[in-house]
């Protein structure tokens, strides 16, 4: 479960008879109830890229009724985005992705805040704009930005949802570093599931080899589930399991990792 912090906790409001109502599905689950309904209302998530897996996280964030969404993504729409972003619409094209995600989240609950920022991260803002947020989730398509992303929030002490997409294929994990398992472990760090980044080349992007739109659909959806049971405490994050998903043969794998232990001298 995620702790809030202390200064947003302090400025939600008790949940109104219409949010009793749109969330009344999430509420009647015991596992969810009005005190987890209430934690996503006092959320603060961030999400990176509002590209392919973007879309469905957000969407499906905003429909959870998650507080506050902050949205990074520096790029505009193009009509090539439109097979698999389903947040923007043909009248989005040449509009910044944080502006028709933005208006797409409004439309679907205005009860959510977004935040805009239209901006690229790198090493040197990261850690301050992850610092304001209660949860990453990750919808970048590279891996620099992967492991820029993992080291800043493993350094802010914040959890990340993270996930790639091949053509036909896709991966999602749940990275908590700072923290140990049951058993007093260490939690591992990306770097323990990946070492180091593909030589590059080796990895073409989607506009290289081609992808299929529902894919990131279904590895997107998959994100979002993993930030609402962190966000409300419930079932068992994917921390330290990396699942797979293969479109073509439709079928789920999971992978076990562990921190890698440091050698001696």
């Amino acid at each position: 479960m995620i702790e809030p912090r202390e200064e947003i906790a302090l400025t939600v409001t008790p949940l109104t008879d219409q949010e009793l109502e749109r969330y009344s599905r999430h509420i009647l689950l015991p596992e969810v109830g009005g005190a987890g309904q209430q934690k996503l209302k006092r959320a603060r998530v961030l999400v990176l890229g509002a590209g392919g897996l973007g879309t469905p996280v957000l969407q499906y964030l905003a429909a959870a009724g998650v507080g506050t969404l902050g949205i990074v993504d520096d790029d505009t729409v193009s009509l090539s985005n439109l097979q698999r972003q389903v947040i923007h619409s043909t009248e989005s094209v040449g509009q910044p992705k944080v502006e028709s995600a933005a208006e797409s989240i409004v439309r679907l609950n205005p009860n959510v805040g977004v935040e805009r920022l239209p901006i690229r991260m790198n090493g040197q803002n990261a850690l301050e704009l992850i610092s304001r947020y209660d949860l990453v989730v990750d919808g970048s398509d590279n891996f620099a930005a992967r492991y820029m992303l993992a080291d800043a929030c493993e350094s802010a002490r914040v959890p990340l949802v993270t996930a790639a997409v091949g053509r036909f294929d896709g991966s999602v994990t749940v990275l908590k570093p700072y923290e140990a398992d049951s058993e007093g472990r260490q939690n591992p760090t990306y770097r323990d599931l990946f070492p180091e980044p593909p030589p590059e080349g080796l990895v073409p992007s989607c506009a290289e080899a081609g992808i299929i739109g529902a894919l990131v659909g279904v590895i997107g959806t998959l994100e979002a589930m993993e930030a609402i049971k962190l966000i409300t405490g419930i079932g068992e994050p994917l921390v330290g399991r990396l699942l797979l998903y293969d479109g073509l043969a439709a079928r789920f794998d999971t992978i076990i990792y562990r921190r890698r232990k440091v050698k001696q001298g």
